[in-house]
């Protein structure tokens, strides 16, 4: 799939490769998951064949992942108006099962579309900093673009000039248009993702905290990728933080391990949002207000893409929203802030 998009924070999306699985409580609702079943039952001959399963008459993801055909892959190039672009709204582009050959693709129409900014989201937050540890450290994008660049002759016909090919490979890392997030629903997976975030080169680094199962502090995560005394640190201002205790899965000593990899490493945007659909889980108004407040703190743009189809207020259900919650005039209005962050 790809075209224009109702996600509020970009204007399209592209799905370069589609299919996934399901890597903690965030996805269980995956609205994605019914979708691609849906694909798959008006064609079954469609690349989203064979990518989920009915389970007690749900959609679920069976772990098979598949690239699109090559209009699809590569469509931005025939883009010509600039637009934001989210990656993959149909899977995870850094899911364990693509090949590092299928990502060096995707970037490689990405270095070749600079008129766009384009919005990668993972859950595989460690993957992602691994593919990009293995490009090597001559800060070149032209490694994994150029790995790709002898085949691509017959895909790109007459969209993509010589010149151009030598300029995309000539480009600096981090891609200059190109965004990196993780989503995460609590803490838990702020704590475990967030880190590798930080340590994975991009123009803006972003969260996206949808849907929101419980209360994230921004302000104390624990870095060790970096050594920051205790090792919790503020990741909106890239200073040290200071909530006590260690998880029981990382020693101190790892925690605190000086590996240098960024310096003052901080998040550009943080987007919110509650659950929506068939089975949507409550999201406290309360969690979403105090990340709206840490981000004001901080200055870091934060952007509340919806309060979901199941608000509460101070623990307590019943806040009145029709629908999916997405009408913006039943919202609180201390959350209705829609920002975007400062592109380089």
């Amino acid at each position: 799939m790809a075209g224009t998009s109702n996600i509020e924070w970009t204007d399209a999306t592209w799905n370069p490769v589609v299919g996934c699985s399901i890597v903690s409580p965030g996805c269980t609702n995956c609205y994605a998951m019914r979708m691609a079943a849906r694909i798959e039952a008006m064609d079954s001959s469609s690349h989203y064949a064979g990518t989920t399963k009915k389970v007690n008459g749900n959609a679920v993801w069976t772990g098979k992942v598949a690239l699109a055909p090559d209009h699809i892959l590569t469509a931005p190039l025939r883009w010509k108006k600039p637009r934001k672009i989210f990656v993959n709204s149909m899977g995870d582009l850094f899911h364990e099962s693509i090949p590092d050959e299928w990502i060096d693709r995707v970037f490689a129409v990405m270095a070749l579309c600079l008129q766009h900014t384009f919005q990668v989201l993972t859950k595989r937050a460690e993957r992602m900093r691994e593919y990009f540890v293995k490009l090597g450290n001559d800060d070149k994008a032209c490694e994994g673009i150029g790995r790709w660049h002898g085949e691509t002759a017959p895909i790109f016909g007459d969209l993509v000039s010589d010149d151009e090919w030598e300029a995309a490979l000539s480009l600096d890392m981090p891609l200059e248009n190109v965004w990196l997030g993780v989503s995460a629903e609590r803490q838990q997976e702020a704590d475990e993702r967030i880190p590798h975030l930080l340590a994975t080169p991009a123009a803006v680094r972003f969260v996206s905290l949808e849907p929101l199962l419980g209360p994230i502090d921004l302000r104390n995560i624990p870095l060790r990728w970096m050594h920051f005394g205790r090792g919790m640190v503020d990741v909106l201002e890239g200073k040290e933080g200071a909530r006590e205790g260690y998880p029981s899965d990382y020693s101190k000593t790892e925690w605190c391990s000086a590996v240098e990899v960024v310096s003052a490493p901080h998040l550009n945007w943080v987007i919110v949002g509650g659950e929506s659909g068939p089975g949507a889980r409550p999201m406290d108004l309360d969690w979403a207000r105090n990340l709206v407040a840490q981000c004001r703190n901080a200055g870091i743009a934060c952007f509340v893409k919806q309060i979901g189809a199941k608000p509460m207020l101070h623990g307590f259900k019943g806040f009145p929203v029709t629908g999916k919650g997405i009408d913006w005039s039943e919202w609180p209005e201390d959350l209705r802030m829609r920002e975007m962050p400062n592109a380089p």
